[in-house]
């Protein structure tokens, strides 16, 4: 009884040594995921502006409503883009590179 209160102390003395070796891979993960997070509210809210100020209204000279709806569709889209790119690179980022894997 005494060797397991020893034994359960010493795990709970401090983090287990895998913990060490996964914080790059966590790190990797958090600046992917922060990477993703920033391009997700920029750039569907940008592509909005320019494209109903610069594509729709000006190039296309639309109305200014058809230019919403059309701007929207466009901001949709790449949400959609950013969000199939997040899933790609989450995917891959535990994947070793090279040619190598398939020996």
């Amino acid at each position: 009884m005494d060797g397991s209160v020893s034994a359960s102390s010493d795990t709970a003395a401090g983090p287990p040594p895998y913990f060490r070796g996964n914080e790059s891979s966590m790190i990797s993960a958090l600046k992917t995921l922060l990477f993703f997070t920033i391009l997700m509210v920029t750039l569907p809210i940008g592509l909005y502006f320019a494209s109903k100020a610069y594509i729709f209204e000006g190039s296309m000279k639309m109305s200014s409503s058809d230019s919403y709806f059309y701007a929207a569709i466009v901001a949709v889209l790449t949400v959609h883009v950013v969000l199939a790119l997040f899933v790609y690179v989450a995917w891959n980022e535990g994947t070793p590179k090279g040619k190598g894997k398939h020996d």
